[in-house]
């Protein structure tokens, strides 16, 4: 199978799509990719997909080919989470909306505040399918982050037939990873279905010293309710350690080489530099920033739901989700800034996560002659603390601690707060045709955010910012004038609930920034408009899509001076952006099981006029936003006749700027890559078994990928902003998969 797109419904959060008609079994095996009925900008892909790219590799990455997408990872797979970033239609990640099997996971921000990352909340072989909305949400999409679009994750349901995989892979750097997932199939004739399935992995890094490792457990059960009800249970703990690459800055680059990276492990070049920056003052960026002696980022999560959808005869049909997530979670950094006392030069600062979030969402529908009527309501209560400590490295000989291990016996807190939000959400839609070819969906949501902070140690950030929004309403309508052929449009107003963090949002200015801006501050919210036009024929599908976004009241957090010495943020108000944009992508089948799929993106975003901090006129009027490339194309060509498979891709992407100013950017790349293997079925003890093997940056390319990990400043003239990360080289990954 190419990918699969469908009708994913705003009427119910469990709904499932709408099927294509099946296709001609002589050819490859596909459904249509761009959703059909559907008021919005939408496609999905699926699991087979995602079964093409080298395994572990992130959902997010699948989806990178699909029009608008902008996504970013300094490692091959696109898990490696300091470095994960996807931008749609020019919004930023916390700026989008994430969900899977409807339940919230949050911004999916690296600091995590109300959420996890989908990297964390379930083996990338468990992804059933990813959706797509690139413009604006359904109604009913758990999340206060959704200025732009949505992406949905849903799970692989268990197997109706008892069965087992194992999938072994190897490659470049020492990559090994083993998946394994056992299905019941049904325990009794309308019994329960349960699947398990587990992931230990591990690989080097590509440049520099240390690993990344990362082990999962997951759980899903099924127990059927009459024909077409169920009731859900979900769990997955993840365990999940990265060592972190050194970020960098073209003036970096120039001195010390592309694959510069920290001092790790090289402890005596760590404590040299060190000593000289503190001999510095702390001033010579090159002795203090350059590199630090390690990095990491660690995370345990456990994340599950309990959920129910019961349609009915009667037009009436209901669905809901209750869920927990816990995170506990630390990011290290060896810094030289905070020497130990009797003992090394340098010190282990962390940024601290403990995350305890529950909540519930529900949702009605009805039919009542033309009319499908849906209401809806979401609730979360999300117990956030975050501390900002230093620990010791008491012997000049030597690390005394690993960078894979949680910290304890801190030498100094410098910050701790406690947070509490409070989202309660709301929504209601009528959906109603006029005729056999028209028909409109109308509706709105409401929130309101209560972010509360009490300050334990540090600057006195106590207090309470709220963000209400009443009325949030949609509007839109499909147009099939003529089988094969629809015409779509969607106007929607959106907002984005503040952020309860030290270091994201309006607690992470200084305690006298934060008494200036916590009355007068207003959320941030987005207008979309966009008309597109669907087009499908025996061979040939389509999409062509044309939007206008207006962004108000948005908030940039400028960063002041590196990264590692964790100064407060500059926030500012800098009122609107707009952007304009144009999108097409087209699915060919040319012949039997050949499909070429190819996406084009043209986006202009800019900020509409100068802003004003500290006396200061910044004039970031008519400059485009970072990290939003004007272009995009990306093409794949894919060939499966069920033994003999293969899938070679090409991603163009534009030059992008890092400074608000446009004052520092990175040029534009194009990658290649390509997969090839053979399926096996009913050999010996097998049900099936297949060989694959993967190239990514086949021509072994230097470029950047993420822009802005340490936050993004206003001009770097010198290049000396040390706010990006290399793209991975050339690397090869050999899987083996069996099914029994």
């Amino acid at each position: 199978m190419f990918v699969a797109a469908s009708v994913l419904s705003a009427a119910s959060i469990a709904q499932q799509p709408a099927v294509a008609p099946a296709a001609d079994a002589s050819q490859l095996e596909e459904v249509v990719i761009f959703a059909r009925g559907v008021a919005r900008q939408q496609q999905q892909v699926t699991a087979e997909q995602i079964e093409y790219l080298p395994a572990g590799t992130s959902p997010l990455k699948a989806i990178e080919k699909l029009p608008g997408v902008n996504f970013q990872s300094a490692d091959p797979f696109g898990s490696y989470e300091w470095s994960t970033r996807i931008v749609v239609r020019g919004f930023n990640q916390n700026q989008l909306g994430f969900t899977l099997d409807g339940v919230p996971l949050g911004d999916m921000s690296y600091g995590n505040h109300n959420g996890l990352h989908i990297s964390r909340a379930v083996p990338s072989e468990d992804v059933g399918r990813v959706s797509l909305s690139q413009g604006a949400g359904a109604l009913s999409t758990a999340s206060t982050s959704n200025l732009g679009g949505t992406l949905e994750f849903f799970t692989l349901d268990p197997a109706a037939d008892f069965g087992a995989r194992v999938d072994l892979t190897g490659g470049s750097d020492s990559t090994r990873r083993i998946f394994g997932r056992f299905d019941t199939g049904a325990l009794g004739g309308n019994g329960p279905r349960i699947s398990l399935s587990a992931v230990d992995g591990t690989t080097d890094k590509w440049k520099g010293s240390g690993e990344q490792q990362q082990r999962m457990y997951s759980l899903k059960a099924v127990q059927p309710i009459g024909d077409t009800g169920s009731v859900t249970a979900y769990y997955n703990y993840s365990d999940r350690a990265e060592r972190d690459y050194q970020d960098l800055s073209f003036d970096i680059i120039r001195r010390r080489g592309e694959d510069w990276d920290n001092w790790a492990p090289d402890w005596s070049a760590a404590v040299a530099a060190a000593q000289a920056c503190a001999a510095s003052g702390f001033g010579n960026a090159v002795a203090c920033d350059d590199a630090y002696w390690d990095a990491a980022g660690i995370r345990e999560d456990s994340l599950a739901y309990v959920g129910v959808d019961l349609p009915s005869d009667d037009g009436l049909s209901f669905s809901a989700r209750v869920y927990m997530h816990q995170n506990e979670g630390q990011g290290l950094w060896g810094t030289p800034y905070v020497p130990t006392p009797g003992g090394a030069p340098l010190s282990v600062r962390t940024t601290e996560y403990d995350i305890d979030r529950k909540g519930a969402l529900a949702t009605v529908g009805w039919t009542l002659g033309g009319h499908a009527l849906e209401a809806g309501i979401w609730i979360e209560n999300n117990d956030f603390n975050q501390a900002r400590r230093f620990y010791p490295e008491s012997s000049l000989a030597g690390p005394t601690q690993s960078f894979t291990s949680f910290r304890s016996d801190p030498l100094l807190t410098q910050w701790e707060y406690a947070f509490e939000t409070k989202t309660m959400q709301y929504h209601l839609q009528d959906e109603f045709s006029i005729g056999d070819t028209l028909k409109f969906v109308a509706g709105f949501k409401g929130m309101k955010v209560e972010n509360s902070a009490t300050t334990i140690t540090g600057p006195n950030k106590s207090g309470t910012i709220e963000a209400q929004e009443n009325f949030l309403p949609q509007l839109g309508f499909t147009w099939a004038p003529w089988e094969g052929g629809e015409l779509f449009g969607l106007a929607a107003r959106n907002a984005r609930a503040f952020v309860s963090a030290n270091t994201a949002g309006p607690f992470s200015t200084s305690a006298a920034g934060f008494v200036a801006i916590r009355d007068v501050l207003k959320p941030e919210t987005s207008d979309t408009m966009e008309l597109g036009w669907r087009f499908r024929g025996d061979s040939l599908e389509g999409v062509l899509a044309a939007y206008r976004i207006k962004f108000k009241d948005r908030l940039l957090a400028v960063q002041q001076g590196p990264g590692i010495v964790g100064n407060p943020s500059v926030l500012a108000n800098v009122g609107g952006v707009s952007t304009n944009g144009f999108e097409a992508a087209v699915n060919w089948r040319p012949m039997q099981h050949l499909a070429w799929f190819s996406s084009f993106a043209w986006n202009d975003s800019t900020f509409d006029q100068n802003y004003t901090t500290n006396g200061n006129v910044i004039l970031v009027g008519g400059k485009t936003v970072p990290d939003a490339p004007e272009m995009m194309l990306k093409t794949e060509l894919t060939y499966d006749n069920g033994t003999f498979f293969a899938r070679a891709d090409a991603n163009y992407t534009d030059g992008r700027y890092y400074t608000f100013l446009n004052q520092g950017s990175v040029p534009s790349y194009t990658l290649f890559n390509a997969s090839a293997g053979f399926r096996f079925a009913g050999l010996a003890m097998f049900e099936e078994l297949s060989v694959q093997a993967a190239v990514t940056n086949i021509a072994d390319k230097f470029y950047i990928s993420t822009v802005g990990s340490n936050g993004f400043v206003n001009a770097d003239p010198n290049g000396t902003a040390q706010t990006l990360l290399r793209g991975a080289p050339r690397q090869v990954f050999v899987s083996v998969k069996a099914k029994f």
